[in-house]
């Protein structure tokens, strides 16, 4: 780890810094939330640790304190955090030996992914990585054990405004992301779904269901690319590719 800090320049440095300090916020504000939802101290400082992955553990509190079945809040919070699996490809290139491999896989964030990507060289990004990963270990369940704290001596935490830190966060992860008409209509259809279905579901029901819109989208394109209209980009190339033959055929018979 000091190597580390020999490897990164000072802006790097400064923007592990600064994201860690975020984390505590964010961590404070689950630890307000898991403690509404009914969860202990110790519970909440174990599941940050174990889980270490912010996006997930709020869904699971969420589904807990809207009366949800536990099964079906780790569920949810499961399929959150299958993103992880692109990010362990991302990152992965750059770890070294197995041991390295097995803490890195508990490490991967999308802050640690994020900041380990935007370095293109691969020393550099290593020590990013680690530097950030061992960051977000340590703030984040700093952050829940605060916010664990602070849920318990104030009557109303939702005040000072923690409980809007991580919805925040990510909407802005999530906005530059929303580039594609696909991924915008796959946005639309399972928001829609889950709203609707929210009445009549049990809590954490309407999140998985929310999925489904992007089973939707794939479907409806698979569907386009099989009609003969989906297909006008191949008869285009058929044709061109046909064009030449042609040719050739009637400059013969102009030769014979």
């Amino acid at each position: 780890m000091r190597s580390a800090w020999r490897t990164l320049d000072s802006a790097t440095l400064r923007a592990v810094a600064v994201m860690c300090v975020s984390i505590l916020v964010i961590g404070a504000s689950y630890g307000v939330a898991a403690h509404g939802a009914g969860l202990t101290l110790w519970q909440i400082v174990l599941i940050a640790t174990l889980v270490l992955a912010g996006s997930s553990e709020f869904v699971f509190v969420g589904i807990l304190a809207a009366g949800g079945v536990p099964i079906l809040a780790a569920l949810a919070g499961l399929l959150v955090n299958t993103r992880n699996f692109g990010y362990g490809l991302a990152v992965g290139k750059h770890l070294r030996s197995v041991p390295e491999i097995l803490f890195g896989a508990h490490l991967i964030n999308d802050e640690t992914a994020a900041m380990t990507t935007a370095e293109s060289e691969p020393r550099r990004a290593r020590a990013a990585f680690l530097l950030c990963g061992v960051g977000v270990l340590l703030s984040w369940p700093l952050g829940a054990a605060l916010g664990a704290g602070l849920g318990g001596v104030l009557a109303d935490p939702e005040r000072l405004g923690l409980d809007a830190a991580f919805p925040a966060l990510l909407a802005a992860l999530a906005i530059p992301a929303l580039r594609e008409r696909a991924t915008w209509a796959a946005v639309a259809v399972g928001g829609a779904v889950a709203v609707a279905s929210t009445p009549f579901l049990p809590a954490g029901l309407p999140v998985i269901g929310a999925l489904g819109g992007f089973v939707a989208v794939e479907a409806v394109r698979g569907m386009r690319n099989r009609l003969p209209g989906g297909e006008t980009g191949h008869q285009v190339a058929s044709a061109d590719a046909a064009a030449p033959r042609c040719s050739d055929g009637a400059v013969h018979g102009r030769d014979r």
